[in-house]
């Protein structure tokens, strides 16, 4: 299943869009073996991919990025 939204960074405020594949059951191509094989994240309003996962990592997340990614990792994986 494919989800999206919008998360703001809790330290700063920032708004950032994401796009999760996720399944029902973890695997070896979740991320952390868990249930998310695809992640994109990306500020609003912008076109350049902060974070990609694609059954590995493209683009790790960094700074901000990495705490709405971990808030997603909570929802979904």
């Amino acid at each position: 299943m494919w989800s999206e939204g919008i998360i703001a960074c809790p330290a700063t405020g920032g708004k950032y869009k994401y796009w999760a594949k996720h399944y029902e059951e973890g695997s070896q191509y979740g991320i952390d073996g868990g249930e998310i094989s695809k992640l994109v994240i990306r500020k609003v309003g912008e076109t350049r991919d902060l974070c990609n996962y694609d059954r590995g990592w493209a683009i790790e997340p960094t700074g901000e990025v990495k705490a709405v990614c971990a808030i997603i990792l909570q929802k979904y994986n």
